[in-house]
């Protein structure tokens, strides 16, 4: 559970590729029962972390511990307590959902038993398909259930839903999101700003191999000073130069015509914004208020 001590603990990581840095002094720390996500363009060093503390790949320097143990010398019972989840699996075709959890079991000593993994993946109604006949979202799935074969206490998890539609994306987030219930750690990678929103309690933004930002996916951009956006579209006959503004507030227009002012006190200017239109009957269409969010500052970040 959250406050049990640290899943991953890494400090200074680096790692070099003949002359490519993938890692630069890189620190992340994971609370035990926590879901973070980690963010970042392409080349920033998210698959080279993962492999490092998933005990695949050689660091250069840092320290690191993943569940007190440093997995470049890690043994086998340590292997047990972590499972994994690739980019992309290859899943024997002709074995069934059933057959294919039965197998993986087998490299435990205490394994789940496969019908409860079936139970928590949600492959209840294709038990009995083949692997080679599953969809995208159904593959991944399978992909979770073996990875959590052995009662992992920390799930690895790189790009889970790349190439999802949006239906079997938010399957999937449910099915990630239920693995709290068991207190399970999970540390993912991801390209979708929604997604790490909609799972993590925490996210981490690399770019260049260090962190560059962390904290909750709500709390990142106010922490940051990134200011909440008015949005409006005034009728065609109206002209906004008497609207009340607060003092450092700049009113943009953009092509389509609406109006926007950033500001850090959106509930008193939006009270002045409403008030100088209804003493004017004028209708304020496409009104919204919108906080900065986690792709505002992902993008103010790492461009």
């Amino acid at each position: 559970m959250p406050g049990a001590g640290p899943a991953v603990r890494a400090e200074g990581l680096s790692k070099e590729f003949g002359q490519t840095v993938a890692l630069d002094g890189l620190d992340l720390l994971v609370e035990t029962g926590e879901i973070v996500a980690v963010l970042g363009p392409n080349g920033a060093g998210k698959t080279t972390l993962l492999t490092i503390l998933e005990g695949l790949l050689q660091r250069d320097g840092g320290a690191v511990e993943v569940l007190g143990i440093d997995p470049a010398a890690a043994d086998p019972d340590w292997r047990e307590r972590i499972g994994i989840v690739l980019q992309e699996t290859a899943l024997e075709p002709l074995l069934t959902v059933r057959e294919s959890l039965e197998l993986y079991a087998g490299y435990y000593r205490d394994p789940m038993p496969p019908d409860e993994l079936i139970a928590l993946v949600g492959l209840g109604d294709s038990a009995d398909v083949r692997a080679g006949r599953l969809s995208g979202g159904q593959r991944r799935r399978l992909d979770v259930g073996i990875a959590m074969s052995g009662r992992p206490e920390l799930l690895f998890l790189d790009e889970p839903t790349t190439g999802f539609d949006p239906a079997a994306r938010r399957s999937a987030w449910a099915m990630i999101a239920g693995l709290r219930e068991r207190a399970t750690t999970v540390l993912l990678t991801t390209h979708y700003m929604e997604e790490a929103a909609e799972l993590a309690d925490r996210v981490v933004i690399v770019d260049d191999g260090r962190v560059v930002a962390h904290g909750t996916p709500a709390g990142l951009g106010s922490e940051r000073g990134l200011k909440t956006a008015i949005s409006f579209r005034l009728p065609t006959d109206v002209e906004p130069g008497d609207l009340p503004l607060p003092g450092d507030g700049r009113l943009v227009r953009d092509d389509s015509g609406n109006f926007s002012l950033e500001t850090d006190r959106p509930t008193a200017d939006l009270e002045a914004i409403t008030a100088w239109a209804g003493t004017r009957g004028i209708e304020l269409d496409e009104l919204s208020v919108r906080p900065p969010s986690l792709e505002d500052v992902y993008l103010e970040l790492t461009g």
